[in-house]
């Protein structure tokens, strides 16, 4: 079966279930694995696919994420005749049901279910890990100029709630709200975490939302946006991650936060 993944998580995930020399295809945002994806053609952006280079490539299957990908460039490769596979998972069970689904239809579903059983025993790590806790609340902000942060209803959201966490920005139409500096403050998270992507905050960032909320510098954090927001073969790991992160606000937090 020859692949072209347009999500750079599913070509993780491709090679996790141990299909990564069926690709002939993937986009120039798939970095993992390092030492696998140098050697397969860059097809484009996520937001740009060369779609006829792609009908070139004669792929059996093109898999897609609905969030990372464009309905028109999926609509343009059904139209061509391409079989496509499109995945959404928002929660950390779907992403476990994504795997199953996936690696069923790619005929390796004990690949499948060997990193699905994972995502569900880190799960139960994790809320075990989590019972009696009292939820951090957090902020996970994903972009500057404008500021803008992940909402419940995310990927990255559920996972940082079953670790532990109280998202400050609940459920909205858009599913990466921006977010002002007093808006920000006045939500008062014990946690903001600032992501490596898709910006690649950085500690001279910190100082920036510092001053701009008012908040203690403590209580910001540069984290590892690839375990934090890429669903797949990450998810068991980034699971563990954020628990470990959150408990190290937990146990520093006092009764009264001061700014």
């Amino acid at each position: 079966m020859r692949l072209v993944s347009l999500c750079p998580s599913l070509t993780e995930l491709v090679f996790e279930l141990g299909l990564g020399d069926r690709l002939v295809g993937i986009t120039e945002y798939c970095v993992r694995p390092p030492e696998g994806v140098p050697r397969i053609e860059k097809v484009g952006g996520t937001k740009d696919p060369k779609v006829e280079r792609i009908k070139e490539l004669q792929p059996d299957l093109v898999l897609l994420n609905e969030e990372e990908n464009r309905r028109e460039d999926a609509d343009a490769l059904d139209t061509l005749g391409i079989a496509t596979h499109t995945s959404f998972p928002r929660t950390v069970e779907e992403v476990a049901a994504t795997v199953r689904e996936l690696s069923a239809r790619l005929g390796v579903a004990p690949a499948g279910q060997r990193v699905a059983n994972g995502i569900d025993v880190a799960l139960e790590r994790a809320r075990a890990a989590t019972r009696g806790q009292r939820p951090v609340r957090f902020a996970y902000l994903i972009w500057r100029k404008p500021w803008m942060t992940a909402a419940e209803g995310t990927y990255v959201s559920s996972l940082l709630e079953a670790a532990g966490g109280d998202n400050v920005v609940g459920p909205c139409p858009t599913r990466y709200p921006s977010i002002s500096g007093a808006q920000l403050a006045s939500a008062d998270p014990c946690a903001v975490l600032l992501s490596t992507e898709p910006f690649p905050f950085q500690p001279k960032h910190v100082a920036e939302l510092a001053a701009a909320t008012e908040l203690a510098p403590c209580r910001f954090r540069i984290v590892d946006g690839e375990l934090l927001s890429w669903h797949g073969a990450r998810t068991a790991a980034g699971l563990d991650y954020a628990v470990r992160l959150l408990d190290e606000f937990r146990r520093a937090r006092r009764p009264q936060a001061t700014r």
